[in-house]
């Protein structure tokens, strides 16, 4: 179970949710965030389009990504929105949610194995990282990368250590694989190297909302060659086309040439 260090939410906050119970008013969910703090989705959240039966766009037992809008910190009631979240709101939170059940799964297999429990491994080690580096997750990537005095120079328990070093190494590490193309700019602007610099520079934004690395560089001018790096092959080129597609729309209304150069 994931838990956070805030007993409850702040309103604005992007989070995941499972839905527990549906009625005609509304829906009771947990927030899988929150160590399954209940929260109440009302039928005016659920959808911005008419919507003739609620469970069209929920069921008992799905996840959904929902927005907090309301805590009353008196009574701890929270309600949430799933209209509110925007479609990139989303992307950004399906990648964030998948590197936090990894951290969840490693903090389970790790407390086990020192008869700790889970809530005293986000305690003793998750929280404290997040003290420290901000991103759990990035930490325990760092930790792999630099060694052991990550997670020590965090005030990480030294009896938490070695285990976690073994298991992040088991968990982490994914073959990274890369998509790319090769595209021409041409400007006859004055200012055209300006002009084709924020072509590529609104590029580099979409591949940071999709959480991928992406690499670009001139193989020669007009050449440019841009790399997208992650682990999903087929989510990679779904990204590198949205790339190029935006490169298309800056090149117009910069009045910057584009093309794809031939292979």
């Amino acid at each position: 179970m994931i838990y956070n260090k805030n007993p409850l939410p702040s309103e604005g906050e992007i989070l995941v949710a499972t839905v527990k119970q549906v009625f005609d008013y509304g829906s009771y969910v947990t927030l899988d965030e929150y160590g399954n703090l209940q929260a109440f989705l009302p039928w005016s959240e659920i959808s911005s389009r008419w919507v003739k039966n609620i469970r069209d766009v929920i069921k008992e037992g799905r996840k959904i990504i929902v927005k907090v809008i309301r805590v009353d910190k008196r009574k701890g009631a929270i309600d949430v929105s799933l209209k509110k979240v925007t479609e990139d709101e989303k992307r950004k939170k399906n990648a964030q949610w998948k590197k936090l059940q990894k951290v969840d799964k490693i903090l389970e297999i790790v407390s086990q194995k020192i008869g700790k429990t889970e809530k005293e491994a986000w305690e003793q080690v998750a929280w404290k990282l997040e003290d420290k580096y901000r991103d759990v997750y990035d930490a325990l990537v760092k930790a792999i990368k630099e060694g052991d005095h990550i997670l020590k120079d965090a005030g990480v328990p030294d009896i938490w250590i070695k285990p976690l070093m073994d298991e992040i190494g088991k968990h982490i590490e994914e073959k990274r694989v890369k998509v790319s193309e090769t595209i021409t700019l041409r400007s006859s602007s004055p200012d055209g190297i300006e002009r084709i610099k924020k072509v590529l520079g609104a590029a580099a934004e979409i591949a940071e909302s999709y959480d991928v690395d992406i690499k670009i560089y001139t193989i020669g001018a007009p050449r440019y060659r841009i790399d997208v790096i992650g682990t999903d092959p087929k989510f990679l080129s779904k990204v590198l086309t949205e790339i190029l597609s935006n490169i298309r729309e800056v090149s117009k209304e910069e009045n910057v040439e584009f093309g794809v150069a031939k292979k």
